[in-house]
């Protein structure tokens, strides 16, 4: 059987509960079983996460923040007193992948975020979505072309749904792009593009057990919906069940 460390779940995934009782939806998460979340928002959240993380025997070791046109400095420090050692940039516009210069541009941001970060004694991610791997120069996803201007700190938080989306196949992506793959985002559904069909882990069309079997520096694999239509704890419930008796996950 394939294995995998512990799970996390992107706090995303629950946005609309944390925003109604947020201790409240932390407490749930590890009812099911969690040891690990997944902030988004970080700055934003950070006073409530870290009571509910402490309250809740949760620890974060990746987050989602903005690492561009931001308080860098503010950031990490945050990071650090909720204690997370990985802060992943969640998104950019497809539009800036559409280019060279505008990928080039964002290596650049990074990288300097990567400076500021190791001198907290953190570390600094990027998370893709379908048009990352869409876009291609010269044969070569701008994903990848991404990743060879970016200073070798920089890790990947490979987003496994939406790689598929973008027409990738996934294990050999995460195959190419290596050691760099340290985090996951494993979610599930038809794999159309259409959030409001994404299912838990297990129960779509992703090859999960493969995308296990090739990330084999992965750190921190995430369970995430962008969009469910049945009750969300169930569904992170059951993807959570997947992953530990069938991927072999840390309980």
């Amino acid at each position: 059987m394939a294995s995998l460390p512990a799970m996390s779940v992107q706090l995303y995934s629950v946005r609309e509960q944390l925003a109604t009782d947020f201790s409240g939806t932390m407490a749930r998460l590890a009812q099911i079983g969690l040891t690990r979340v997944e902030p988004f928002a970080m700055v934003e959240h950070a006073a409530e996460l870290k009571i509910a993380l402490a309250d809740n025997g949760l620890s974060a070791p990746t987050t989602h923040q903005s690492l561009v046109e931001v308080d860098l400095d503010a950031v990490f420090e945050t990071a650090t007193d909720l204690g997370i050692a990985t802060v992943i940039h969640p998104y950019t516009d497809a539009e800036l992948w559409s280019s060279e210069d505008g990928v080039a541009t964002l290596a650049d941001a990074l990288n300097t975020a990567a400076a500021t970060a190791a001198s907290h004694g953190l570390r600094v991610g990027y998370h893709n979505h379908d048009w990352e791997v869409r876009n291609t120069f010269d044969g070569q996803t701008a994903l990848e072309r991404f990743v060879g201007l970016l200073d070798p700190s920089v890790v990947l938080e490979i987003d496994c749904y939406w790689a598929a989306f973008g027409g990738q196949d996934v294990p050999a992506l995460i195959g190419r792009l290596g050691g760099r793959v340290v985090a996951l985002h494993l979610k599930d559904g038809p794999l159309n593009g259409v959030i409001a069909e994404q299912l838990p882990l297990g129960s779509g069309q992703l090859p999960a057990a493969d995308i296990v079997a090739a990330a084999t520096s992965v750190e921190v694999p995430v369970l995430e919906f962008d969009q469910y239509a049945g009750d969300i704890f169930e569904g992170v419930a059951t993807g959570y069940a997947f992953a530990t008796a069938t991927l072999g996950a840390e309980r």
